[in-house]
């Protein structure tokens, strides 16, 4: 009998494609590893401080800083950045020369370099008047799905002293990234190493993070509710200090009034918010914070300015 229902044979079946996977991600940095959570919560203000960016041409960019305060005397910084022309992302520029000096003569400086399409090197230094207090040399490799960090601080070949660090990160899925540091240091009398495991779960809406080692252990959670609504809980432990904190933060974003809004509650019943206001068209931004500590009976506000 012939094929009386019209089927075509099997072997003249169109065969699918195998599904191409997609490649896994770059995982990051691990300093970056809890960045969505801590953006959420407002920072600390005390005192009034006014903030005038100026633009002097497409690479390089200068910021004066006037701050006064109740807890010190005023103070004044210069800030000042380089931006090269070599582009990888929109928060990526190499090469980048950052510098901060304040009216003592004290300076905050670091150089970021890009060495090869994916060897990334940082210089950071920090003095104190005409004393070095800080010296710290980063290597940082990125792979397709890993990434691999190398940091010296305070090198002291003739003291015999160092501080290294360590960073791993591996993309095992689109969603899960598991990692790891160890920091060693040493002086003389003294040598001793810690290690810390690390772990982040990337969702659509959510981001979980935890960080686990002999020092301690520090957990993040990061969730969006919608496009003005983001919140973000916290804990961390320290084993040396014996000491654990819990806090719970909140960002609300309210474009129509260019208004954005932070709060911040912990186990320390230490409670503060800071609200920011843009006044288009100018190019003026006006903050005011304030923080309250129950269990020490302290409160602080703030006040700043920022134009440009």
């Amino acid at each position: 009998m012939g094929n009386t229902l019209g089927l075509a044979p099997m072997g003249s079946l169109p065969r699918r494609s195998p599904r191409r996977e997609e490649p896994l991600p770059n995982p990051g940095s691990f300093d970056e590893l809890h960045r969505l959570c801590k953006d959420v919560f407002p920072a600390q203000m005390e005192g009034v401080k006014l903030v005038v960016n100026k633009v002097l041409s497409s690479h390089f960019q200068v910021a004066h800083t006037v701050h006064m305060s109740a807890l010190g005397l005023p103070g004044y910084h210069l800030h000042a950045a380089y931006a090269g022309d070599w582009q990888l992302s929109p928060t990526e520029v190499f090469p980048t020369v950052v510098g901060d000096m304040d009216s003592s003569g004290s300076l905050n400086a670091q150089v970021l370099l890009l060495l090869a399409e994916r060897l990334r090197a940082k210089a950071v230094f920090q003095t104190q008047q005409a004393k070095f207090l800080t010296w710290q040399f980063d290597g940082e490799y990125r792979g397709d799905d890993y990434t691999a960090t190398l940091t010296l601080g305070n090198p002291d070949l003739i003291g015999e002293s160092v501080i290294m660090v360590a960073h791993f990160l591996q993309s095992l899925t689109h969603r899960l990234v598991l990692g790891g540091e160890l920091v060693y240091h040493r002086r003389p009398g003294e040598e001793g190493a810690i290690l810390t495991l690390a772990g982040k779960y990337s969702a659509v809406h959510w981001v979980a993070t935890l960080n686990v080692g002999s020092g301690g252990a520090h957990a993040s959670y990061y969730h969006r509710a919608n496009e003005q609504v983001r919140v973000g809980v916290e804990f961390e432990a320290n084993t040396r200090l014996q000491d654990t904190t819990f806090s719970f933060g909140y960002h609300l974003t309210l474009p129509q009034a260019n208004m954005v809004f932070r709060g911040l509650v912990d186990s320390n019943w230490c409670v503060g918010a800071v609200l920011e206001k843009k006044m288009p068209p100018l190019p003026v931004t006006l903050a005011l914070g304030a923080f309250l500590n129950h269990w020490r009976n302290r409160f602080h506000c703030g006040f700043s300015i920022t134009v440009g």
